[in-house]
């Protein structure tokens, strides 16, 4: 197994001290490092995350129908917000990678972060109780929290894309998987966008199709809202 990372010290980059070391130790453990790794912890911590999101956008936004919440927790959960909290607790440095994630680069990598975030409130979790891991997310996500607005709560890149091309007549996007690398558990895909509007042509990458597509169909709303059509 990889080099243990100094978990004393994580614990204060973090702000949560645990009681069983063995589980922050396994929620830091890529599958390329070894058998003992963190995806049922961070199946755990997607789904407790979900559910204290959902909470508190509910209190928040009391008269925000169901459309406008789920966008709004999509907005606070998805792969780019947790790399962004897990940067900002700049806990990349304690990851415990396999050798070839560590030649690549994976310690940067979105996904790996934000899957990594996901496996620490799941161990925060087992190490704790649902009261104590819901205090502990809403600290974290205090400022994120505050800063929202329900004009925030867009729907999603291919939703907008798509009606607002068939709202003018235009042809709808086609998606094409270009390229994926990894393995069956662990892809990333890469998918082109093509719209006949304007003859744009983009690419985005993401840890699923789906996740692939949307970054796309979000670089085509950039290049069309350059010319301020697209609301």
């Amino acid at each position: 197994m990889a080099k243990k990372p100094n978990l004393s010290l994580l614990q204060k980059v973090i702000g949560y001290q645990f009681n069983n070391q063995q589980l922050l130790q396994q929620a830091l453990t890529h599958r390329s490092a070894h058998h003992n790794h963190n995806e049922r912890l961070e199946f755990l911590g997607d789904a407790i995350l979900g559910s204290v999101i959902a909470s508190a956008l509910f209190s928040k936004f009391p008269k925000a129908d169901e459309g406008k919440l789920s966008r709004l927790r999509a907005f606070l959960v998805k792969e780019k917000a947790l790399a962004e909290l897990a940067n900002e607790l700049d806990f990349s440095q304690f990851l415990i990678l396999g050798s070839g994630e560590l030649k690549s680069g994976g310690f940067r990598r979105e996904s790996i972060l934000s899957d990594t975030f996901e496996a620490i409130i799941g161990a925060v979790l087992l190490d704790s109780d649902y009261q104590t891991t819901e205090k502990y997310l809403l600290n974290l996500y205090q400022k994120k929290i505050a800063a929202l607005s329900l004009d925030m709560a867009q729907k999603d890149p291919k939703t907008r894309l798509q009606e607002w091309l068939q709202a003018r007549g235009h042809q709808t996007p086609v998606y094409e998987v270009v390229r994926s690398t990894g393995k069956d558990h662990k892809k990333l895909y890469w998918v082109n966008c093509q719209v006949e509007y304007q003859s744009i042509l983009v690419e985005g990458h993401g840890a699923s199709r789906r996740k692939a597509e949307q970054a796309a169909a979000d670089r085509a709303i950039e290049m069309i809202e350059t010319e301020k059509k697209i609301k």
